[in-house]
């Protein structure tokens, strides 16, 4: 049985695995303090937080230098997506990220194509 150093990431067991819980990480909050959905790109902003806030901290602000999706961050770090949300909350509240809501299409039915596709069907017919 080998154990990670302190160092080296997210602490590991062979046959534990994490030595860490999960709600340690987020300091047993549950809730982020923004609504974040799975779907939310985060990307960072340059700011560099300020206090110590945590390797996990850490290695999301490293992941978010481009626009992902907070489900690929939890991915990622492996952690849970309620976890990974309330890590990337206290990155935007101190500025280091920002968000931007996952982009739903509004017009998800076009009545010209729709309109295509029947007298296409009725065609077939």
């Amino acid at each position: 049985m080998s154990a990670a150093t302190a160092g080296d990431g997210p602490w590991l067991d062979d046959a534990a695995g994490r030595l860490v819980r999960p709600f340690t990480i987020s300091d047993g909050r549950t809730r982020p303090s923004i609504a974040l959905d799975l779907m939310s790109q985060v990307m960072a902003t340059g700011v560099t937080p300020l206090g110590y806030l945590g390797p996990e901290h850490s290695q999301a602000l490293d992941l978010c230098r481009v626009p992902v999706p907070v489900a690929e961050v939890a991915a990622h770090l492996k952690l849970p997506a309620a976890v990974t949300k309330v890590l990337l909350s206290d990155l935007v509240d101190c500025g280091a990220l920002t968000t931007k809501p996952p982009a739903y299409h509004q017009h998800l039915t076009d009545r010209a194509l729709l309109e295509a596709v029947l007298d296409g069907l009725r065609r077939q017919l």
